[in-house]
């Protein structure tokens, strides 16, 4: 579209969406991780844009604040407010105040905060298709569906031309029975549009002024009107409530774990798989099923994740395997495995190779390359060294009754099943504790503590006469 009129966007964000009943506005209800609007201002801004002014109105300060922290586009979005809700031909000359005159000569496209699922191709195709036949206003229409009964109907003249539209509740019993509805999405001139508001009544059964009868003025004054039919039937999926917020999550879902299929991921049961939109994924990722990946999770090539498994904001890396686990704010590493019944906390990090095991959680925790911790265990506010080995039953008393503490665990060391480690307190490269024992002081390397309240013996490694490659290769005391 280079080197036509330049082309701006606005989104129409000011209903309060009471059929949502919800205090959170409409337009911020999340779909696969992202708010609703968010869906809309993304497609638009697939489009060369001069700009996406935004009109909101119902709780504009929170529309305006998540957009401005969450919005990914490089088109500018500059925000109106709509003080008060007079329909949706008040609405677009609330957002005409955003431009100046020097773009009377740009195109506008105008749709609805609520349309998620509306992709940038057939955007592009409705200004291209207003562009080609210098149209004064061009419009997405939709067939009749039952998810479409609420829509305005198109009415054509003889010759087959749109003529005007008329919403659904001022539509005669014959106009109920069109074939053909109004998406809300419409592509103006500018120059034309600014007037043709102006010429608005609200002299109908809501008492606003509807942008759908701006197509009316401009059709009498003798202007150009261009119908596009929208070629993907989700371009008329609108969300006005709970339900309706519910099927347009599921088709979004499908698209997110389609285009992850074509691009290499094995996804066992897309049905069973929730993939959010900021999810990155890379070929020859296995995902099983009853799979959550959320926020700014990323997954490595290799990795095999699930069943049953959510990650939000984790990192996992190549050839890991993570099963039966919830985990945010991880890092888990090459080739490690996790599961089944993890829970990773904030903070932690699961090294290359360890392996965190049943029942285990763990929570601004640095688990060392090949450290193991199998299962029944809790570790909290802990480094744990290289190779080291975390007993059955063993957990990090991190939490005094008013501040939090942090333990380490050096290289090699070995935990014994149901250890208790009081912090702040340091257990030394390949040092070993007894089952049961209750850890309250530093343990130096190569020690051996045992006992309630643990006693050290700093000579056992020695006695042993066992080396500190010795110590790496043994057995695990779980």
């Amino acid at each position: 579209m280079s080197g036509l009129r330049p082309l701006s966007a606005v989104v129409l964000a000011a209903g309060e969406g009471t059929r949502m009943r919800s205090a959170t506005p409409k337009v911020l209800h999340p779909l696969c991780g992202r708010p609703m609007l968010l869906h809309v201002v993304d497609a638009l801004g697939a489009l060369p844009l001069e700009r996406i002014v935004v009109v909101v109105g119902h709780g504009a300060e929170r529309v305006t604040k998540t957009l401005q922290e969450q919005v990914t586009t490089d088109v500018p979005v500059v925000f109106v407010d709509q003080k008060v809700q007079r329909g949706t031909g008040d609405a677009a000359s609330v957002a005409l105040t955003a431009f100046s005159d020097d773009d009377l000569e740009d195109d506008v496209i105008i749709m609805p905060g609520d349309a998620p699922l509306v992709r940038p191709e057939l955007l592009t195709r409705l200004a291209t298709a207003h562009r080609e036949a210098d149209a004064a206003v061009s419009l997405v229409t939709a067939a009749l569906e039952p998810w479409t009964w609420s829509f305005g109907r198109i009415v054509r003249d003889s010759q087959g031309r749109v003529d005007r539209i008329v919403e659904r509740t001022d539509a005669t019993a014959e106009e109920l029975e069109l074939p053909e509805v109004n998406t809300s999405i419409y592509c103006f001139r500018r120059n034309l549009l600014a007037p043709a508001l102006r010429r608005l009544s609200p002299e109908n059964a809501q008492g606003e002024y509807y942008l759908t009868d701006a197509v009316a003025v401009l059709r009498t004054a003798g202007h150009q009107v261009v119908a596009v039919a929208a070629d993907d039937p989700a371009a008329s999926r609108h969300v006005n409530d709970r339900a309706q917020l519910a099927v347009a999550e599921s088709m979004l879902r499908a698209r997110i774990n389609e285009r992850w299929m074509v691009d290499g991921v094995t996804i066992v049961d897309p049905a069973a798989t929730y993939i959010d939109t900021q999810v990155q994924l890379a070929a020859d990722v296995r995902v099983l099923p009853g799979t959550m990946l959320e926020g700014h999770t990323t997954i490595s090539a290799g990795a095999v994740i699930g069943p049953d498994t959510r990650l939000v904001d984790t990192a996992v890396g190549e050839r890991a395997v993570v099963q039966n686990t919830v985990a945010r704010d991880a890092v888990i590493g090459d080739d490690a495995t996790v599961g089944p019944y993890v829970s990773l906390r904030a903070g932690t990090h699961v090294g290359a190779g360890a392996h965190v095991g049943t029942f285990v959680e763990t929570k601004n925790a640095e688990i060392g390359e090949g450290a193991k911790v199998p299962h029944l265990s809790y570790m909290g506010d802990v480094e744990i060294g290289p190779r080291a080995n975390v007993g059955a039953g063993t957990i990090t008393a991190n939490y005094d009754g008013k501040n939090k503490h942090a333990s380490s665990i050096g290289p090699d060391a070995r935990i014994g099943s149901n250890t208790v480690l009081v912090a702040p307190v340091r257990v030394g490269d390949g040092a070993c504790t007894g089952a049961g024992s209750v850890v309250t002081h530093d343990v130096a390397p190569g020690a051996l503590v045992k006992g309630v309240p643990a006693q050290v013996d700093e000579s056992w490694a020695e006695r042993r006469g066992e080396t500190d490659s010795e110590r790496a290769s043994a057995e695990d005391t779980d």
